[in-house]
């Protein structure tokens, strides 16, 4: 079946309809949910850089429409698209419950799948199953997820192990997240000595370690000095979306840090600079582009200026938390989206739109 059948023809879980927007508590997890739905938490005065490039339109593709196709290779393996629902969340009943249904459509629809931080499930076993999505997703590419900086705070490879078998992950990635240390109350700021670490987890692990921000990208030197270390891929995770400086300054109780995270919300490197950065530095390294992304034409320019699978954050969580329903036609518009452009600039398939010349910075960007 073509990619293009498949939207044609998406099926949705009746079970799972209902809305799962978390009640306002003190628990982090949800409160970060929460959050991301109803404050303003992008970063301002900073965009994702994608709005500076655009397609030169093919007037005559020389396609079917139902030749186009998304499925590709990521990490050696064979993927029904090349789209990432990045890591957001778990950790209590109500983020875990986000988590199924992010699981059961991501793999209706082929995408891979990031889930929150497992930290939470690995220091109380009783959080677990709010991570365990193999059971509803057992044909994609799984991502467990954990701060890089509690590598310094007692974290060991069994730790890390721990944390791959409880998500059923192919792969770990560890999350940079520095500047939301520091506004987070609870965070932990002993970022030194990291690289080492990194390099000993990537050497000892049973599974590929990746490495990713949080929201403020991840630069070209940076990037090297992870894949030199062992890392197996790089999400960059750019500026353009949400900033999570300005999350926690919701959160945090100090006025002192509440005040100090306003100055921040034009801070990190743009998501489209970090691509072209990164694969300018390492042409065969593996990379993810995230950060902004709000539609299946974003997901082309990411595609189109390096990465190999393009990442969706926030964007997809007010869908996830409203129904399953809503869920399915926000991942299928995507596709959509992302088919459509490639039939536009006349390439049938991803390696071609990874190889596209019609990709063209505007004049005025």
């Amino acid at each position: 079946m073509s990619n293009a059948e498949n939207i044609k023809g998406s099926s949705n879980d009746p079970d799972r309809s209902g809305s799962l927007l978390p009640a306002q508590t003190g628990e982090r997890k949800i409160e970060h949910v929460r959050l991301c739905l109803q404050e303003d938490v992008a970063g301002h005065g900073i965009t994702s850089g994608l709005e500076r490039y655009a397609f030169k339109h093919c007037a005559l593709p020389e396609l079917h429409f139902d030749e186009v196709r998304l499925d590709t290779t990521f990490m050696g393996r064979a993927v029904r698209t090349p789209l990432l629902i990045s890591s957001m969340t778990g950790g209590s009943a109500e983020t875990g419950a986000i988590n199924e249904r992010l699981a059961e459509t991501a793999e209706r629809r082929g995408w891979a799948l990031g889930v929150g931080s497992v930290r939470a499930a690995v220091e109380k076993e009783e959080l677990a199953s709010t991570f365990a999505v193999r059971r509803l997703a057992p044909s994609i590419p799984i991502l467990a997820n954990l701060g890089a900086v509690q590598l310094n705070y007692g974290f060991g490879v069994d730790n890390c192990q721990r944390a791959v078998e409880i998500a059923g992950a192919d792969m770990l990635v560890l999350h940079l997240n520095g500047l939301q240390e520091i506004f987070q109350p609870e965070g932990n700021l002993d970022f030194s000595g990291l690289l080492d670490r990194i390099k000993e987890l990537c050497r000892r692990l049973s599974v590929p370690v990746g490495v990713k921000e949080v929201g403020w990208g991840i630069d070209g030197e940076t990037a090297s000095r992870l894949y030199d270390a062992g890392a197996a891929f790089i999400d960059v995770a750019g500026a353009g979306g949400t900033s999570w400086s300005q999350v926690e300054k919701f959160r945090n109780p100090d006025p002192v840090r509440r005040a100090a995270a306003e100055a921040f919300a034009d801070w990190g490197n743009s998501t489209a600079d970090c691509i072209v950065e990164v694969r300018a530095a390492q042409p065969n390294g593996t990379l993810i582009g995230s950060g902004g992304l709000k539609n299946g034409v974003d997901a082309a320019k990411v595609l189109a200026l390096g990465a190999d699978m393009a990442g969706f954050g926030r964007s997809l969580l007010g869908s996830a938390v409203a129904s399953s329903e809503a869920l399915e036609a926000r991942l299928e518009q995507v596709e959509l989206e992302l088919l459509t452009v490639m039939f536009g600039i006349g390439v049938a398939e991803i390696e071609g739109l990874k190889d596209t010349t019609r990709l063209r910075r505007k004049v005025n960007g």
